[in-house]
């Protein structure tokens, strides 16, 4: 049996992750509020439903990959709970080998992957036109895009949450000056958003591998042989694959969702776009406790701590219920002048408050859904955390079939809000299960 190594977990230690994660995360949706505003500005329905349509492609891209974030925190949390500091580097080394390596592949394969996404998308003939502008120079930053999710995701893992949020502010913070500069002076349109965000993630990389080699000082030299050993390779490939498909089943749910939408008109594709900005702002809010779970449960794993595992649990739940409610309540009653500041188009304004109250709902019902996956990305159950996502899916595009000829855009976001809540219902039913036999023998 393995040695047990005690520690306690506090309000405290889990607010010391959150709170710097959470702001952090803040600012990703910060950004597309940013993005959207400075093209609203522009008055264009249908440049604004380009930058909608462009970023859904990058994040179904660059969150297919998002193990290289979540999967490396889960491993390198269990690596400094178990004291292995070997383990700890090669975690490092491998997810950002594999992030350089899919980021060239990206670029190599832009045509086809453009091509495919513009088919699924179905947007009208200008906003395809804007997308395709964004599209050519965005995709220029995917290797360091796909670095940094490397470097994030170490650091996050070995509890460090402050570094992780200097490094996202430096790209976020960095990404919006140069997006409104680029737009509203230079003149740049579209482009000028692409042009901002490639510049912030080549800066962000360098600074985040300077730091990261700094941390690691003279434990940065580990033999080849550890990187590559054969255990750990398989048990990263099989928590990364599962992480993968989890990934891109989530994003296909938003592609979903941005081209139901389109199909609905520009007006109502511009509307979604913006009220997808509260979606994402709850979800990044609570994927600050989530990431708290995901490190400190990945700690208990690693030191063989049940009570730890099991506190860390208990304690990121009630944080995410209480600050999904009064997010909630918050989008309720700001949402109408939060619209009124994002477009100037009187149309999209109209359209965007008759669904408001679906976005406002959404970090309710989502909130077990965040949490748990903070929890099954910790302990590396990555296996029913893909199912799960999996079954929530086949609900989602039922009721989205169900609904949307009866209820319109109506029923599009009831299939929004039905596949969050049954993804946090059925990882809450596997979880007591995968706890008795993760701690059997404790």
């Amino acid at each position: 049996m393995s040695t047990v190594r005690p520690f306690e977990v506090t309000h405290r230690g889990v607010l010391a992750i959150a709170v710097p994660m959470t702001i952090a995360y803040l600012s990703t949706p910060m950004l597309g509020i940013v993005d959207t505003a400075v093209i609203g500005q522009l008055g264009r329905a249908d440049l604004l439903g380009g930058i909608a349509v462009g970023a859904i492609i990058f994040d179904i891209l660059f969150t297919t990959f998002n193990f290289l974030r979540s999967g490396t925190t889960g491993l390198t949390a269990q690596a400094l709970g178990a004291d292995d500091r070997t383990a700890q580097t090669a975690a490092l080394y491998r997810a950002a080998l594999v992030g350089l390596i899919a980021g060239v592949l990206v670029i190599v394969l832009q045509a086809p992957v453009l091509g495919a996404s513009l088919l699924l998308m179905g947007a009208s003939g200008p906003v395809e036109a804007a997308v395709r502008e964004y599209f050519a120079i965005r995709v220029i930053g995917a290797p360091f895009a796909l670095f940094n999710y490397a470097i994030l995701g170490w650091f996050l893992g070995l509890g460090r949450a402050r570094t992780g949020l200097a490094l996202q502010l430096l790209l976020n913070g960095l990404n919006m000056a140069l997006n409104a500069l680029f737009v509203l002076w230079f003149d740049w349109g579209v482009a000028g958003v692409a042009w901002g965000t490639v510049i912030g993630e080549t800066v962000t990389a360098i600074a985040g591998g300077l730091v990261a080699a700094r941390a690691l000082g003279a434990g940065a030299f580990i033999p080849w042989s550890a990187v590559m050993e054969r255990t750990g390779l398989i048990r990263t490939f099989a928590v990364n694959r599962d992480i993968m498909i989890r990934s891109f089943s989530l994003l296909f749910a938003f592609a979903l969702f941005t081209s139901a939408g389109a199909r609905q008109g520009d007006v109502v594709l511009a509307a979604n776009s913006i009220l997808m900005n509260f979606f994402l702002l709850g979800g990044y809010f609570l994927d600050g406790f989530a990431t708290a779970a995901e490190t400190l449960a990945g700690r208990a794993i690693g030191a063989r701590y049940r009570p730890a595992f099991a506190r860390a649990v208990n304690l990121t739940l009630v944080w995410g219920f209480a600050l999904a409610g009064a997010l909630s309540l918050v989008l309720l009653l700001g949402g109408p002048a939060f619209v009124d500041l994002m477009t100037t188009s009187p149309e999209v304004r109209d359209a965007a408050r008759v669904f408001l109250v679906w976005a406002a709902l959404t970090p309710l019902f989502g909130v077990a859904a965040f949490q748990f996956d903070g929890v099954f990305i910790g302990a590396t159950w990555s296996d029913d955390m893909r199912n799960m996502m999996l079954v929530s899916l086949v609900v989602y595009v039922v009721v989205w079939q169900l609904a949307t000829p009866w209820l319109g855009n109506h029923g599009l976001w009831l299939a929004l809000a039905a596949f969050l809540l049954v993804r946090g219902a059925t990882l809450a039913a596997r979880y007591p299960v995968r706890l008795e036999r993760t701690f059997a023998d404790t």
